[in-house]
């Protein structure tokens, strides 16, 4: 399977445009992003939410030179948030590695089909928790959380952790 197409809306620093804000809008496709590349992608529910800022980002932060060693070329982080909230949970939580990816209109999440309801957490349509290994735009490991459902009355946390991702990554180098 093929990681779906879409546009996602970023901002990036330029810094000929002076002044406290120096960014500005950049469209980047999943072909910007996946062709002739290795990446691993983790998705999750929302930026400053108490397991994604606690272990889910910054493990992923933790073991990335380890990720790039197995051959990895980026690691990302997605998000059904805005450009500017993923700036600043990665600018609060420290984060320089993984590259904060934000699926603002859901539609990468929709195509996946990872979108849920998280209404009963006040949260609207957000994206399930998963992972995946990604080769030339190619999903080529994909670990999704148990119980996908909308309006899950628990958040599980089990497989698509950076753990579970490097010692897949780890397996397939040694086979």
């Amino acid at each position: 399977m093929r990681v779906p197409k879409t546009i996602f809306k970023t901002r990036v620093r330029n810094e000929a445009l002076g002044g406290p804000n120096p960014f500005e809008w950049k469209d980047v496709s999943t072909e910007d992003l996946f062709k002739g590349k290795n990446v691993v992608l983790f998705a999750l529910p929302g930026a400053f939410t108490p397991t994604c800022s606690s272990t889910h980002l910054p493990r992923y932060e933790e073991l990335y030179d380890e990720f790039k060693a197995l051959g990895v070329d980026e690691v990302i982080c997605l998000s059904v948030n805005d450009a500017f909230v993923m700036f600043q949970w990665a600018k609060s939580q420290g984060i320089s590695k993984v590259r904060m990816l934000p699926d603002g209109n859901a539609e990468f999440t929709r195509k996946m089909g990872m979108l849920v309801d998280k209404s009963n957490l006040g949260f609207g349509m957000r994206s399930w928790r998963y992972s995946m290994y990604v080769e030339d735009g190619e999903i080529r490991k994909l670990f999704v959380e148990p119980d996908f459902d909308d309006n899950c009355p628990t958040d599980p946390f089990e497989v698509s952790d950076a753990d579970t991702m490097i010692g897949w990554l780890r397996q397939m180098k040694s086979l």
